[in-house]
């Protein structure tokens, strides 16, 4: 029940919604004749899903995040790690269409990062990690699909198909890991609120932020200011960590 009431919170974050909603109130006070409020609804719906669509804002919001932890060096090897995790995305295999079609972007990526990490380190055994709710597809199968196809081990790795949040999964690593050193693999806007979770749980991650989105976009660049896909994208994902990170924040343990 948790894990709905936190799905349905964070799908009220994405700006489309709230500009819906707004709407919907409009129309609601323009039956009611209290035109001058909805008139202004209105106005506040347009205002929300401009600002939340263009990438100037969704850069302003994401970047922070993005940026709180830097990327492994490329040019020299990772540090020494027993384990190297990569942690759950979405998967939706269908129709027989090949694993890396299945997974959403932010998990391709993730799994592509920690395999990459894993062949380069001697003897480090790969922790794959994401549920699902009844009815949908674990990440962690899909991630391990993968790995095995890129030439990862069956004993290498590690499947953890039952957690449904980073909180659950942060538990879930910390019972497999305990004390060893490990590399965790995230999205770089997803890093703080997962590094959080993982100190929660008792372990101290090596932070490996991947896929990262922010582009830098020059707010003096009209084209930054063109409402497109990429920056709702942003803002959705900065939304929703921001409001992780703020429930983290109130129930810090």
């Amino acid at each position: 029940m948790a894990y709905l009431i936190r799905h349905w919170i964070g799908a009220l974050l994405s700006p489309m919604a709230l500009s819906l909603l707004l709407a919907a109130v409009a129309g609601a006070c323009r039956l009611s004749r209290r035109r001058g409020l909805a008139r202004a609804l209105l106005i506040g719906a347009a205002a929300v899903i401009y600002l939340g669509s263009v990438s100037i804002v969704g850069d302003a919001l994401l970047g922070p995040l993005e940026h709180r932890y830097a990327p492994l060096p490329a040019d020299a090897p990772p540090p020494p790690a027993s384990y190297v995790v990569a942690l759950g995305g979405g998967y939706a295999p269908h129709d027989g269409i090949p694993v890396t079609a299945g997974l959403d972007g932010d998990g391709l990526v993730r799994i592509v990062e920690a395999v990459r990490l894993e062949r380069r380190l001697k003897d480090a055994r790969l922790i794959v990690s994401g549920g699902a709710p009844p009815g949908e597809y674990a990440s962690a199968l899909g991630y391990a699909q993968l790995a095995r196809e890129l030439g990862v081990e069956q004993d290498s790795l590690v499947v953890l198909d039952q957690p449904l949040d980073t909180a659950a999964e942060a538990r879930a690593i910390a019972a497999v890991v305990g004390t060893a050193r490990f590399i965790l693999v995230t999205s770089a806007y997803h890093m703080p609120r997962a590094v959080l979770e993982m100190r929660r749980a008792g372990v101290q991650p090596i932070p490996a932020p991947t896929g990262q989105l922010v582009s830098g976009a020059d707010a003096l660049d009209w084209r930054a200011w063109l409402p497109n896909s990429g920056g709702l994208r942003k803002t959705e994902r900065a939304l929703h960590e921001y409001a992780g990170l703020a429930a983290l924040a109130v129930h810090p343990g």
